[in-house]
């Protein structure tokens, strides 16, 4: 019986949700490619600028953040803020 330890090791993807749809990714993985394996076109506006991410609760989320499995994100269209002096 040989005394070495084999590591134990875990699933080789994570599970997250975009827009409440299931996707599983690599280990390593940030935020951006969970929405580019599912939405590439969404995931082009979040690097651009046009679209942002966000946390289940609506919190922003960085696009460059690492997946943590079971995550839930939404992307949403960023607005801009009308000046205020300009309304006046």
């Amino acid at each position: 019986m040989s005394d070495v330890v084999s590591p134990v090791s875990g699933p080789e993807s994570l599970r997250v949700y975009v827009n409440e749809r299931g996707v599983s990714v690599p280990h390593g993985s940030v935020a951006v490619d969970a929405v580019r394996a599912l939405f590439p076109d969404l995931a082009a506006d979040v690097d651009a600028g046009r679209q942002r991410l966000t946390d289940s609760r609506g919190l922003p989320v960085e696009a460059t953040q690492a997946l943590v499995g079971g995550s839930i994100y939404r992307v949403v269209p960023v607005r801009d803020r009308i000046d205020a002096e300009a309304t006046t």
